[in-house]
């Protein structure tokens, strides 16, 4: 009678299965945290950007408003000095 052993193959989870999954879990934990970082990170560079775009209109604004004064001003400066003028 011949013995016959057979090797018992085992069905479960083994250590380095776990080892893997742990690692990929790992992996995908640090690249979602880096674009998460980054993403909000760009947020706060565009808040700071657009706030600074919004100056800028308003200063372009207000010297094109400022120009006008001026121009009003010198208008008024010569009408005003020709006047005079021709008065006396």
């Amino acid at each position: 009678m011949t013995s016959k052993k057979h090797k018992v193959q085992e069905n479960g989870i083994t250590f380095g299965m776990v080892s893997v999954i742990f690692m990929a879990v790992s992996i995908v934990l640090i690249l979602a945290m880096i674009k998460i970082y980054l993403s909000n990170q760009i947020y706060y560079e565009s808040k700071i950007v657009n706030k600074i775009q919004r100056e800028v209109a308003a200063l372009k604004a207000e010297e094109v408003m400022l120009k006008q004064n001026v121009e009003a001003l010198k208008f008024k400066n010569e009408v005003t000095d020709t006047i005079f003028v021709i008065q006396n």
